[in-house]
């Protein structure tokens, strides 16, 4: 798409609409979820409950993705976001009057958490998809940062705010502000004017396997996508565990308490927000290749240190996990602006949901892999090993052409 000055005014407030909505939609869902683990938690007090709402809370997501996708390139994805916020805050819904009357069945919270994921699993790729239609290329980048920057002021308010709410009302009346989220987020996509793209097949019955196909095409057409979106999968293995394992390694290798483990936290998420920001200011001046590689680079380094710290430099690490929490934005921001510069527009909601489908897969291999050699050699020697491996990964970044050029040429 074109923009000239003219049309900048309406991009910025196509943008900031959608995105207000969005973050007040994000941080009442990292309330809910925040709530709904402590619940569990204190009603069952059993890990495999916690681990089976995990597993239902991605499940859908990583299975049904490069499916969904198909759907999210064929169909207005406006109203993909607008259904999807609507079957959230309906479960929710749902779930909230039966705990007006009963304490909530546990069954009945593992089928709200699955809907909710099978929901997301439209709604996420629709919103990173529709970005392109509403945002100049110029400043993906920028608007990366800003949005990397909401989800972080949403993880840094989430744990406080649902404390309190959690210690002074019950379950329901915590689960309603979810609604009001979404209801919120609805209203503002309603209010954004977002361009429907055409297709000549629209009102024929989707072939999704082909059409799933066809998007697989055009990724292998793009120079240095396919290795890129295999090599973001085998980072997550890494990546991913890495967050949960931070209260294990505060308390247990570094002696700390519940309020050191929520400080390292904190200051994770305060780096991720600074990183967003500083995105937001300066992501458009910036070479994408060789900054996600030094993203990748920069938490190498920074695991690397921690597996080595001693037992009393527990302030160390909180300084490290800041450091690390700034790299997140330069890589996973940087990268989705890689997709949505390079991925045309009518294909991007397939490629966004396999990428998405390949880090949810990644997810589990990762966590198993960190629980079994943590607990076999040490938590703070996992996090050395994680650290060579994320180098390694920056090593294996840097030597592939194809992936070093692919944003040589903006398509």
């Amino acid at each position: 798409m074109n923009y000239d000055k003219s049309s900048s005014i309406s991009w910025k407030r196509n943008f900031a609409v959608i995105w207000s909505g969005q973050a007040v939609s994000i941080f009442t869902s990292a309330v809910i979820q925040m709530a709904l683990i402590w619940y569990l938690t204190d009603k069952t007090g059993s890990a495999a409950i916690l681990s089976l709402a995990t597993l239902v809370g991605f499940l859908p997501q990583a299975i049904l993705g490069p499916f969904i996708g198909v759907l999210i390139d064929r169909y207005d994805r406006k109203w993909i976001m607008i259904v999807a916020d609507l079957v959230i805050a309906a479960f929710t819904l749902l779930l909230a009057a039966v705990g007006f009357f009963q304490e909530l069945p546990i069954w009945l919270i593992m089928v709200v958490l699955c809907f909710r994921s099978i929901a997301t699993a439209f709604h996420a790729p629709s919103l990173q998809a529709v970005t392109p239609l509403i945002v100049p290329k110029e400043s993906l980048v920028s608007c990366a940062g800003y949005s990397q920057g909401v989800e972080s002021v949403s993880l840094l308010l989430s744990p406080a705010v649902a404390a309190i709410f959690y210690g002074v009302f019950d379950i329901s009346v915590i689960l309603l502000l979810d609604i009001l989220g979404a209801a919120f987020a609805i209203f503002t996509i309603f209010m954004t004017h977002i361009p429907k793209l055409k297709r000549m097949d629209e009102e024929q019955i989707p072939n999704v396997i082909r059409e799933a196909k066809e998007g697989l095409a055009i990724l292998h057409q793009q120079k240095g996508m396919t290795a890129l979106i295999m090599m973001n999968a085998i980072y997550a293995i890494i990546y991913f565990p890495i967050g949960s394992l931070y209260p294990l390694i505060s308390m247990s290798y570094f002696g700390g308490t519940f309020r050191e483990s929520s400080v390292v936290e904190i200051v994770f998420s305060a780096g991720t927000l600074l990183g967003a920001l500083a995105l937001g200011k300066w992501g458009d001046k910036i070479e994408k290749i060789a900054t996600i590689i030094g993203a990748i680079i920069v938490m190498g380094i920074g695991l690397v240190l921690t597996g080595l710290l001693r037992p009393e430099q527990l302030m160390v690490f909180v300084v490290l996990a800041g450091i690390m929490g700034i790299t997140i934005p330069f890589y996973h921001g940087v990268l989705m602006t890689i997709f949505q510069t390079k991925i045309p527009e009518e294909y991007l909601g397939r490629v966004l949901s396999l990428s998405s489908s390949l880090s949810m897969i990644a997810m589990p291999i990762g966590l198993i892999l960190a629980g079994t050699f943590a607990d076999a050699i040490g938590v703070e020697k996992w996090f050395f090993v994680s650290g060579i491996l994320t180098l390694v990964i920056a090593l294996a970044f840097y030597l592939m052409p194809a992936v070093r050029g692919c944003c040589k040429e903006e398509s």
